[in-house]
């Protein structure tokens, strides 16, 4: 019986120590944690900045196709190889 508990209790800290030093002990998983949370903080600024691209992208084509429609409308300007066609009713 003494030699059964010294077997289990032999068991019991090989079970202590992967779970502690072994490759996916609480050392491992800590650290993974802290490089998850540098990534995660990687991934918000790449958001942010990928965001901030997709405005100024935006800005940019709205804002020549305004530049455009005014030009044609407000002073009468054409692209080259148009035909310019005014109908006045």
């Amino acid at each position: 019986m003494k030699l059964l508990g010294l077997i289990l209790a032999a068991f019991l800290v090989a079970i202590q120590a992967q779970l502690w030093l072994g490759k996916g002990g609480v050392a491992r998983v800590a650290e993974l944690k802290s490089e998850l949370a540098q990534q995660v903080a990687a991934n918000d600024q790449a958001r942010a900045r990928n965001a901030q691209l997709d405005a100024e992208l935006r800005d940019l084509r709205e804002g020549l196709e305004m530049v455009e429609e005014k030009a044609r409308f407000e002073l009468g300007m054409i692209k080259p190889d148009e035909v310019y066609v005014q109908v006045r009713r």
